[in-house]
């Protein structure tokens, strides 16, 4: 019953996700200083993004029972709405970027970010509302969360995409901070349970950039 919801989550716009990587040379120092800055602080709200949407993957099954998906959900939306807003301050306190028109390209890329919290905000609401009781009508309000959703990916991204086009988008594909994170464990979403990664920090000294 979380499927559709999972699909349209998966297909949602997110900053920066959508660049590759690709390294033209941008000899600007100025514009890849600007994008360091931005994709040093996007880092881990990206890596948030993905274990959200992970643990709404992992809640997909057919038998998942209604109050487990609604508490994943919850916690999903609520932290996706939490690294949408950092992201926005992210952008906002780098400054504009070093490249005609980058005044008002940041201050509508801000915006939109801020305006995708809100909404994502507005979403886990929504899922704390449903009846778990009555497993149709609890099918019936995700999906309904779930057209919301494809509204969000697909309308209000204009601002977003100019900000990860020409010279700027070039520098920041090039930051790792802006790479697309995989998942790592989804239980992050609920930190009081699993205590993950304790042990050795000294198994990966080259994890600093």
């Amino acid at each position: 019953m979380n499927k559709k919801l999972a699909a349209a989550l998966s297909g949602g716009a997110v900053l920066v996700l959508a660049l590759s990587g690709c390294s033209d040379d941008s000899s600007d120092n100025q514009v890849n200083d600007w994008a360091k800055k931005v994709c040093d602080q996007v880092k881990p709200q990206l890596q948030k993004i993905a274990n959200a949407n992970a643990a709404i993957q992992q809640q997909t099954a057919d038998n998942s029972k209604p109050a487990d998906v609604q508490k994943t959900d919850s916690a999903a939306f609520q932290q996706i709405s939490q690294a949408y807003k950092a992201l926005g301050a992210a952008v906002d306190s780098a400054g504009a970027p070093p490249v005609d028109d980058g005044e008002t390209t940041q201050k509508e890329a801000v915006k939109e970010l801020n305006a995708s919290s809100a909404a994502y905000a507005e979403l886990q609401k929504k899922v704390d509302e449903l009846n778990t009781k009555d497993q149709a009508k609890f099918a019936d309000g995700l999906k309904g969360i779930a057209d919301e959703l494809n509204k969000i990916s697909t309308s209000g991204d204009e601002a977003l995409k100019k900000l990860q086009s020409g010279e700027v988008g070039e520098a920041m594909a090039k930051q790792p901070g802006c790479q697309k994170p995989k998942a790592s464990v989804a239980p992050s979403i609920a930190p009081s349970k699993a205590p993950e990664k304790s042990a050795s920090p000294s198994a990966s000294p080259s994890k600093k950039s």
